[in-house]
């Protein structure tokens, strides 16, 4: 472990590695499986957030140093339907077709746990999709890109040109919401 490294991230995220080194801080990455079931009754924005606090706290557990450890979650939610990753074509196809032409909300909890603490911040974003055909649902399940995003989609990617506007974070939309989370290190670096 380099003597220089700030905090740890508690995710293997290519997205979420890309958009903490834009923010400029060093980092390594923990990998660890944390499990997401969403439980009876849970609300969405509950749900999302603890993901998040246990990915940054299960972290923390095996952190090698005292740093904090930063965690992440995002779900994609259609009314009271959460979306997460497709398990197969069917899956994937059923979300796209339930988002085409309408908006959605994309819910990404960030969680930074550190001395014995883990606070957490929830950024919602609207995202509203065009009309998609089935042909293109298709065409974009054969590319790869939608098997492990949450609803089937990376904003960041090809289905860039099924969302027709955006209200809120586009960061927080590819998985790691740059102002809160830049808000959130900096008030536990500046104390240490």
């Amino acid at each position: 472990m380099a003597n220089s490294t700030q905090l740890y991230l508690a995710s293997a995220s290519p997205r979420r590695r890309e958009l903490l080194t834009q923010l400029g801080y060093r980092f390594e990455v923990l990998k660890l499986e944390v499990p997401e079931q969403r439980q009876s009754g849970e609300k969405p924005q509950d749900y999302v957030c603890r993901l998040a606090r246990d990915k940054a706290l299960a972290g923390a557990a095996i952190a090698p140093a005292a740093l904090p450890v930063l965690g992440a979650d995002t779900i994609v939610v259609l009314g009271d339907r959460v979306l997460e990753k497709p398990s197969d074509l069917l899956d994937a196809k059923d979300m796209l077709e339930a988002l085409s032409g309408r908006v959605h909300q994309v819910m990404t909890a960030v969680a930074l746990a550190s001395a014995g603490r883990c606070d957490v911040r929830l950024v919602t974003t609207n995202v509203a999709f065009r009309k998609l055909d089935e042909a293109e649902i298709e065409a974009y399940w054969q590319t790869g890109e939608p098997c492990d995003k949450a609803g089937a989609y990376g904003i960041q990617g090809i289905a860039g040109k099924f969302v027709s506007r955006i209200e809120g974070s586009y960061s927080a939309v590819v998985g790691l919401p740059l102002l809160e989370t830049d808000l959130l290190i900096r008030s536990i670096l500046e104390q240490r």
